[in-house]
């Protein structure tokens, strides 16, 4: 049975009141038609909220079941619900006679109704949550109160191995877009009883579901509460994704660097729980947020620990060297090349000479022609379709390139300096810190362009003053090299051997700092 029409002025959305102004919150009454009625104002109205009346069985008593069709499993609505109603509170009128309306919803939550999860409430909004959230509601009459009964079980996708952190050695999951099926990976990565995940909403009319995740006896309880404080104070109407509950808590909105990391594999996310943070999972988006993050966490990739140190650590090195490529090459070749000709060595300055003459452009523009060309083709291969955007990426990039060395527009060095600073850019793992660098990398060019070396030189500088005052929820940015720690840095620039990581890392400050024992201790 459908819900009934809703009244021509239909009642806004629940959604928390105004702030100041205290409303009494709508509950149950005893009447059925009555309580059907005030849900329907809410649900009613929509074809895909069904109303199931029937009468219990063996009872005088008229019962309802409201649900979602497609929010939930039917086999479950049918066979652990429904059928369980009709025939245990027929089995007990036989046993003890009729029951009383208490005495029947108790005979339901206790012994008829099979489903593992359940609880009682008579808060009008707290039913109309749970039904669009994907459980069922069940209903008597003669009583003011509503069994929620979780019967969660939308399509989704399977586990599968993350696209954007491909590891050639590691496990092979990574999160989906189901709230509970990740909190599940991390518990079956991490099955300590002091790991916690404490669930929450975001958004007065997505109610998007969320969790936190930490572990109790690591993580410092001010970090929590940071989190927890910055959570409670969002007031948008629709959560999404990840993305923008990061923009709503970081500490500096304005800034180029991301201050928090994200990740879709559940290995990566416990072993950043296990150093002492907090990571944030939304339902419906398949990437896990993690604060506090520093701007060493960007750099660091599972793989790291899953190979020798000696690997690890050139792993690294490669990526923080391939950091300073992408963002200072161009502009050095552009103060080089305009203004500081005498440092190059003789034989190359005669090659990039000889390769420059006919070019009607300085080198600033030619090398912002051809980095603007570059970005332009590979957003273009990441908005299409994944076989055509690589086809696009590939050949649109040589055709260009070729096209452009023939016309006397750009000289081959500089399609050469464009080609070395994308593929530096490639390997920081870290999608959005290498986004940061794509974006400074114009206005050190422009920089190298009018004032040379001093140029770039001044840019590093301003680069530096901000990224130090930077924070991530109390932590500088820049540790654990401002402020000096000596011992994170085992796990900074290199990877110490695994033997030698034996503490947390100091700059969270996490209340347990040792992570193994150590055997010129006597631990092994």
């Amino acid at each position: 049975m459908r819900g009934p029409k809703p009244p021509k002025k239909p009642l806004p959305l629940v959604q928390a009141p105004p702030r100041g102004r205290e409303e009494a919150v709508p509950r149950l009454g005893t009447r059925l038609s009555h309580n059907l009625e005030l849900l329907g104002r809410y649900l009613g109205g929509s074809d895909d909220v069904v109303f199931r009346r029937f009468e219990v069985a063996g009872q005088p008593l008229p019962g309802a079941a409201i649900y979602v069709d497609g929010l939930v499993r039917r086999d479950a609505v049918d066979e652990e619900i429904l059928k369980p109603v009709m025939l245990e509170l027929a089995m007990a009128r036989e046993r003890n006679g009729c029951l009383a309306a208490g005495e029947v919803l108790a005979c339901l939550e206790r012994r008829a109704i099979t489903v593992g999860e359940l609880r009682r409430t008579s808060e009008v909004e707290e039913i109309v949550v749970a039904v669009l959230s994907g459980d069922a509601a069940f209903l008597v009459e003669g009583t003011a109160w509503a069994l929620i009964l979780n019967t969660r079980g939308w399509p989704s996708r399977a586990v599968e191995e993350p696209i954007t952190e491909s590891l050639v050695r590691g496990p092979r999951d990574g999160f989906t877009e189901t709230l509970r099926t990740n909190t599940a990976l991390l518990r079956r990565h991490l099955r300590d009883p002091h790991f916690k995940i404490k669930q929450f909403r975001v958004g007065r009319r997505s109610q998007t579901d969320c969790a936190l995740a930490y572990v109790e006896g690591i993580v410092r309880p001010e970090v929590v509460e940071e989190v927890r404080k910055r959570l409670e104070t969002i007031d948008i109407d629709h959560v999404t994704e990840t993305g923008e509950l990061e923009q709503l808590i970081e500490d500096s909105p304005f800034s180029l660097f991301p201050q928090v990391q994200y990740s879709e594999r559940p290995d990566k996310v416990v072993a950043g729980i296990l150093q002492g943070r907090v990571a944030i999972l939304v339902d419906g988006t398949p990437f896990v947020i993690m604060a506090p993050s520093v701007f060493g966490h960007f750099f660091t990739s599972p793989e790291d620990y899953y190979e020798r140190w000696l690997i690890g650590s050139l792993l690294r090195f490669l990526r923080i060297a391939g950091s300073y490529v992408a963002t200072f090459l161009p502009a050095i070749y552009v103060a080089l090349t305009s203004y500081h000709p005498g440092l190059w060595p003789t034989p190359l300055a005669m090659a990039i000479a000889a390769t420059r003459q006919g070019i009607p452009f300085p080198a600033v523009v030619e090398a912002l022609i051809m980095e603007m060309a570059f970005e332009l083709l590979r957003e273009a291969g990441a908005r299409l379709p994944r076989p055509i955007g690589e086809t696009i990426g590939i050949v649109g990039g040589i055709i260009i390139g070729d096209a452009a060395v023939r016309s006397r527009l750009v000289s081959p060095i500089m399609v050469v300096i464009v080609a070395l600073t994308a593929i530096a850019s490639f390997a920081i793992p870290a999608y959005n810190l290498a986004i940061s660098f794509r974006i400074l990398r114009f206005p050190l060019t422009v920089a190298a362009g009018v004032l040379g070396l001093y140029g770039v030189v001044l840019g590093f500088i301003i680069i530096n003053v901000h990224m130090v005052c930077l924070k991530s929820f109390g932590v500088v940015y820049l540790s654990p090299f401002v402020p000096y720690r000596r011992n994170d840095w085992k796990d900074a620039f290199f990877r110490a051997p695994i033997r030698a990581l034996t503490g947390r890392p100091v700059m969270l400050r996490p209340l347990d700092r040792r992570r193994q024992l150590n055997r010129k201790r006597g631990g092994w």
